[in-house]
């Protein structure tokens, strides 16, 4: 069973901070690339940010600055970090390694961005 739990959404008005948590019982969890990725109502699901097991990171361009993935390969456990919040950035969030793998999707955790 690799299916994340994520977990740490909600509801937040414009310029707030959440942080989502995302633990997985995946094994060998420090080798794999893991991401947050989004989706929004009506669009497609997009990886925002990532992480590789040497904890390099990566970011889609409409979060640099902003977010912040990180992990803890002891838990297993993977953090995205969101600050200066935006109304876009409401969506449904999931994690699940890089390049995603079908049967790796929870259920995701919402945030919802709005006054």
């Amino acid at each position: 069973q690799v299916r994340p739990v994520e977990s740490g959404g909600g509801l937040v008005q414009p310029g707030g901070s959440l942080t989502l948590s995302c633990v997985t019982s995946r094994r060998f969890f420090s080798t794999y690339s893991m991401g947050w990725y989004r989706q929004a109502p009506g669009k497609q699901r997009e990886l925002v940010a990532s992480t590789t097991g040497a904890y390099s990171t990566n970011y889609v361009d409409s979060v640099k600055g902003r977010f912040t993935i990180s992990r803890d390969n002891a838990k297993n456990t993977v953090y995205l970090q969101m600050n200066s919040l935006k109304p876009e950035d409401t969506a449904v969030y999931y994690c699940n390694v890089v390049p995603a793998t079908a049967a790796a999707w929870g259920q995701g955790t919402q945030v919802t961005v709005s006054l």
